[in-house]
């Protein structure tokens, strides 16, 4: 229990908790901390896993490894290098990378993999619906196709929002280089999907 300015009492879990009064009171031994903390991050860690392994069954193993991790070494973290949840973005990667030549990869939604809704117009014929779905597909098609840093660097950048500094932290590597990753995936993208994907890209990666 944590004691807020009027002395009554709030759990870890209350949203006006911040990450790092979280942390204080998990390494203090409060477990609903550690609960409110894997409630707040899971989600996105999640999705940041799927997006890069394209399966769920080992974004879910790699999203709860990565945790287990944090968890245990929770000291390690510095809150003046980096923000907690780049940290565990970091960790996720790292993770990741383990599995990416375990699988091949044989389903991959496109709404989970850039945490996009993709709703098509209410009055969107047969026909063009259709044809929004083939394009859908071939998008799907190419983000398979990206080389893994690639395809980690387009990601983090449309999928969460991270900048290219976050990016560079996240992936270990200058900042000027995760500038040209995320470059060369939308490059790459876009020669693989002209002609009939490049409206639907630019819809994509408008955020």
């Amino acid at each position: 229990m944590m004691t807020n300015a009027t002395g009554t009492s709030q759990t870890p879990q209350d949203g006006g908790t911040d990450s790092a009064a979280l942390i204080a009171h998990a390494l203090g031994g409060d477990q609903t901390a550690y609960g409110a903390l894997y409630d707040r991050y899971a989600p996105s860690l999640y999705r940041l896993c799927y997006s890069l392994l394209l399966n769920r069954e080992d974004a879910e193993d790699v999203t709860q490894e990565s945790f287990v991790y944090a968890f245990r070494n929770l000291r390690r973290f510095d809150a003046g290098k980096s923000a907690f949840k780049t940290w565990m973005f970091t960790i996720a990667i790292s993770r990741c990378r383990n599995q990416y030549r375990r699988f091949m990869p044989q389903l991959l939604d496109i709404s989970d993999l850039l945490g996009l809704a993709i709703a098509a117009p209410r009055s969107e014929q047969p026909e063009a619906a259709a044809a929004r779905s083939d394009a859908k597909a071939t998008v799907e098609a190419a983000l398979r196709r990206l080389q893994p840093r690639l395809r980690e660097a387009v990601v983090l950048r449309y999928g969460h929002g991270l900048t290219y500094r976050e990016i560079a932290e996240v992936m270990n590597c200058p900042q000027k280089t995760a500038e040209s990753r995320v470059r060369l995936a939308h490059d790459a993208l876009r020669g693989l999907l002209l002609p009939v994907g490049e409206s639907l890209l630019e819809e994509l990666l408008a955020t």
